[in-house]
């Protein structure tokens, strides 16, 4: 018998089982974390507040002589979820900060919870563009990451909307970047990297067009990415969506970067 032979074949062996072990252990947890987002996400049972739509907000210490009319366009970090008044809601909250002494502000406020680019070009770019309004704020995104849409995908679907809220509106457009969201008690530290980098590459191809498009880009994620990687009184109940005091936030940097 040639032992040596033998003694090496062995090695090969326990170690091609011990990578398949650790191969599936790493399976097995990665698949479980990501199982476990869902499953916290789904047990908050958070939902849109329920006035969703068309508001008008002023200053009640004076009579306003103009209106501004503004569309807010997005997903669920849109319709508000982690609220529970409308009045808590991010374009709200924009919308109160651009009401002056002399001027209203109307607020369309189009967004679905769980959409995707594709989805608010076919259903709610159609809705903006029939609203003709002044400014226009676009968030979206960060379905399309955890649905693990295609970069060149979401490119494509992100620049037909640019490309027709710009031809058939003359509305000032501010693309807001995809935000960090994901506190460090709901994720991994494997999935806050995914989410992170994919976040980051979809940022990129925003900013680059809206430079193509010349419409202002305002950058969110970099200003909250450190905060929104830990637990805190800026989360809601499922650990993923602000709460009142998170949009808060959002709403003070946006406004910041407004015309």
């Amino acid at each position: 018998m040639n032992m040596p032979k033998i003694k090496k074949s062995l090695k090969i062996v326990i170690f091609t089982c011990l990578g398949i072990i650790v191969l599936a252990g790493l399976g097995y947890y990665l698949n479980r974390s990501y199982s476990y987002i869902y499953q916290v996400i789904g047990d908050a049972k958070l939902s849109p507040v329920e006035d969703q739509g068309t508001y008008l907000i002023n200053n009640p210490s004076h009579m306003a002589t103009s209106t501004l009319f503004y569309v807010a366009l997005g997903d669920s970090l849109t319709a508000g979820v982690g609220t529970e008044s409308y009045t808590e809601i991010l374009p709200y909250r924009l919308a109160e900060k651009l009401t002056g002494a002399d001027r209203q502000v109307e607020l369309s406020n189009f967004s679905v919870s769980g959409i995707t680019t594709v989805d608010l070009v076919n259903y709610l770019v159609p809705k903006a563009i029939k609203a003709q309004p002044e400014a226009i704020t676009i968030l979206i995104g960060v379905n399309d990451i955890h649905n693990m849409v295609l970069a060149d995908e979401f490119a494509k679907n992100y620049e037909e909307m640019l490309s027709r809220l710009t031809k058939e509106t003359k509305a000032q457009i501010y693309v807001i970047s995809i935000p960090f969201i994901g506190s460090d008690k709901l994720m991994s530290p494997f999935y806050q990297t995914l989410f992170g980098t994919r976040t980051q590459q979809f940022n990129a191809i925003i900013k680059k067009l809206a430079d193509k498009y010349q419409v202002k880009y305002i950058n969110l994620y970099g200003p909250t990415v450190k905060l929104f990687k830990s637990s805190g009184s800026h989360y809601s109940a499922d650990l993923f969506h602000p709460s009142a005091a998170g949009y808060q936030l959002w709403a003070d940097i946006i406004y910041d970067h407004l015309n």
